[in-house]
């Protein structure tokens, strides 16, 4: 009996800028040991996206995904700076998808991090996590390619991470929305 080999019908891939959000834990922290108080913060910002995909038929893929924090923020006096990775099953329904509109929803397991960066303020053994933590997280995910070109799309997206025991913040649940824009090769 010959082996038959999987063949990629479609492979594309984007880059997508956004904003992520958490509540703050509330917890206030004396991360350098001299009696100043220190807010934790929520997790905000501008997030940078970069993912990957591949599609066996016109409906079903794999892909990757990595969003992150391009610039530093404030938690408790120390500079950090959170990203999220996953590795996702994909769906287009094919009764929603046209010529040049691709719904598509993803399911997938990865990672949370965030890492801190004290600057030589001596230790960080006050901020619980610091210098770095990773966390597993569920990332669910709706999307739409809006095709500018035959290979061109646009891709506004709505993603939500439950991220396990993320006591840096104050929920598991991190909501992420972004635009991005992306190429597809071998696409009919």
């Amino acid at each position: 009996m010959p082996v038959q080999l999987v063949h990629a019908q479609e492979v594309g891939a984007y880059l997508g800028f956004g904003s992520a959000y958490a509540t703050s834990n509330g917890s206030q922290i004396d991360t350098f040991g001299d009696g100043t108080l220190y807010r934790s913060p929520h997790l905000t910002g501008l997030f940078m996206q970069l993912g990957a995909n591949v599609f066996f038929n016109k409906q079903v893929g794999v892909g990757a995904e990595m969003s992150w924090r391009p610039s530093e923020g404030n938690y408790a006096g120390l500079l950090y700076r959170p990203s999220f990775y996953s590795f996702d099953a994909i769906f287009r329904p094919a009764r929603a998808t046209t010529k040049r509109f691709e719904p598509e929803f993803r399911a997938g397991i990865g990672g949370a991090r965030v890492r801190f960066d004290f600057n030589d303020q001596g230790s960080c053994d006050q901020v619980p996590g610091c210098p770095d933590t990773t966390h597993f997280h569920v990332h669910l995910g709706g999307a739409t390619r809006i095709y500018l070109k035959d290979h061109v799309f646009l891709r506004p997206a709505i993603d939500v991470h439950y991220v396990n025991n993320f006591f840096e913040f104050g929920s598991n649940w991190v909501p992420q929305f972004s635009v991005g824009f992306g190429y597809s090769f071998g696409r009919e």
